[in-house]
């Protein structure tokens, strides 16, 4: 299909300001064109987003949901994407109250109230326990590192440091998080994401990758708040790292036009 010649809706959602351009490809209409969607996640040229999101018909499920990063390539499971998919299909009218979904890493199931969405991540995956970091897949490949005085640590450059460290690129990338500890039940977290390739307000993955990291590390028990630049989540989960939870708010921003 030409790009140049499509027309459509596209509808704006954010997830503590992880922001997402979402379009209902249920017709299957919607030209998936990397350089197409990398014009329309870009801030200045196009509508400007984190990422893009396509919900997509399923057979057996709710609904599809298939993510691309800002980059327009398609990406692993994007947590927060997740929680705003499934505000999006609410909103649709696919589902009432409780809904089950595939994406790229599997089966999620999610209920949606007014004030937030409970998404169920998928299973962890690699966990290793490092002296100076930890590193787990949680949907998407995670590295988590404690600082101190966050608000104030250069995420951007140290996060790129080690997201392209030869070590990294050879294992095919990962995500980057820097967490400082605020209390026994609350964490902060700031994270460089691949695909972005620069920090976000919020990513969801990563989140849940750091709650279970400070439950290893430091035995903070479920549920873990967590703090991010975007505004606050929840992460919930059984000992043996099953049944996690992400929650937290998913809210459209605008509709327009293609």
């Amino acid at each position: 299909m030409n790009t140049e010649n499509y027309t459509g809706t596209f509808y704006k959602y954010q997830g503590t300001g992880n922001d997402f351009v979402m379009i209902d490809n249920r017709n299957g209409q919607f030209p998936v064109n990397q350089p197409f969607i990398e014009h329309l996640c870009d801030r200045r040229f196009g509508i400007g987003a984190d990422g893009l999101i396509l919900l997509q018909n399923d057979p057996d499920y709710d609904f599809r949901m298939v993510y691309f990063n800002a980059d327009g390539r398609e990406g692993s499971m994007c947590g927060n994407g997740g929680r705003c998919t499934v505000r999006f299909a609410e909103d649709l009218g696919i589902f009432s109250h409780s809904t089950t979904f595939i994406a790229v890493d599997g089966e999620h199931k999610a209920t949606a109230s007014t004030e937030v969405i409970s998404l169920k991540m998928g299973e962890v995956h690699s966990i290793e326990r490092h002296e100076t970091y930890d590193f787990m897949n949680t949907g998407s490949p995670h590295y988590v590192q404690y600082v101190t005085d966050i608000k104030n640590f250069d995420v951007y450059n140290e996060g790129k440091h080690i997201r392209y460290a030869e070590e990294w690129v050879k294992r095919g990338g990962t995500n980057v998080n820097f967490v400082e500890v605020i209390d026994a039940e609350t964490i902060y977290v700031r994270t460089y994401e691949r695909g972005v390739e620069d920090e976000t307000y919020s990513c969801g993955t990563g989140v849940t990758a750091c709650a279970l990291s400070a439950s290893l590390r430091l035995n903070m028990q479920s549920p873990i708040k967590v703090i991010t630049k975007g505004g606050n989540l929840q992460v919930s989960f059984n000992e043996d790292f099953t049944e996690v939870y992400l929650v937290g708010p998913a809210n459209k921003v605008f509709t327009g036009n293609l």
